[in-house]
């Protein structure tokens, strides 16, 4: 499949683009539609797009370079020339919570109820972006003989931008439902968090393109990291919140 989908006064639109924009277009419209179910001024959730998009292409592209600065260094039109690829979605995701979180305390919302409403449609996102991987042939994983394996510079590999997509879903349906059951406020962020993780943990140890730091593969250090991180929160936050509804009932 060509990767340019078709040309405007000669500059080549990609279908890496456009996949990565339709993903991040059916998460906007998700969490508009679940503030608006919550109460929120829906608007706000184009605003704090407005801020978050921009800071997350900026920090995946930071990140990216950061780990591949041997290749980068010295040479500031290969930093900003983003067409030829170099994105990472964890410097995207570190950098759209910070400006989110910052966003919420500037205009006074929460950032945990914020959070829980954007989760679903961050996973979605990526659920649909992840395809792009498949259109640029990048994001493979290592030969393998199942039939559902794609031919790659005529070698069947592990379709992991597959794998790592269904996973995706699979967690946005969980997020879903969960949300519409549970009540402890930040959760469903957090679950995101947690379940991504896993998922991105295994399927990195397929890929043949991981971003490595210290003879490790990078991404499989965050993900740990973020599971840990995570699921300490969520239990430290119902014991304090169990804590002040028994004080509040003495």
């Amino acid at each position: 499949m060509d990767p340019v989908a078709f040309e405007i006064l000669g500059i080549a639109i990609r279908w890496y683009g456009i996949l990565l924009s339709a993903g991040i277009l059916a998460g906007i419209l998700l969490a508009y539609y679940e503030a608006k179910r919550l109460g929120y001024d829906p608007e706000y959730i184009i605003d704090l797009a407005l801020w978050c998009i921009p800071a997350a292409v900026i920090g995946a592209r930071l990140y990216y370079v950061i780990f591949e600065w041997s290749y980068y260094k010295g040479d500031i039109m290969k930093i900003i020339n983003i067409r030829e690829g170099g994105l990472a979605i964890h410097g995207a995701l570190i950098a759209a919570v910070i400006t989110g979180y910052v966003f919420t305390r500037v205009r006074k919302i929460s950032f945990w109820d914020t959070a829980d409403i954007s989760a679903p449609s961050i996973i979605l996102g990526q659920a649909i972006g992840r395809w792009g991987n498949f259109v640029n042939k990048e994001a493979h994983g290592g030969p393998t003989d199942l039939p559902w394996g794609i031919m790659v510079d005529g070698v069947r590999v592990h379709p992991t931008f597959l794998y790592e997509s269904l996973w995706n879903i699979c967690v946005f349906i969980f997020l879903l439902i969960y949300r519409r059951k549970n009540e402890e406020s930040g959760e469903v962020f957090l679950l995101y968090g947690i379940l991504y993780s896993v998922g991105r943990f295994w399927i990195e140890g397929l890929r043949t393109d991981s971003l490595m730091f210290m003879g490790m593969r990078q991404a499989q250090i965050i993900s740990v990291v973020i599971i840990a991180s995570f699921t300490a929160l969520i239990v430290y936050r119902r014991i304090r919140n169990k804590d002040k509804a028994e004080g509040s009932i003495k």
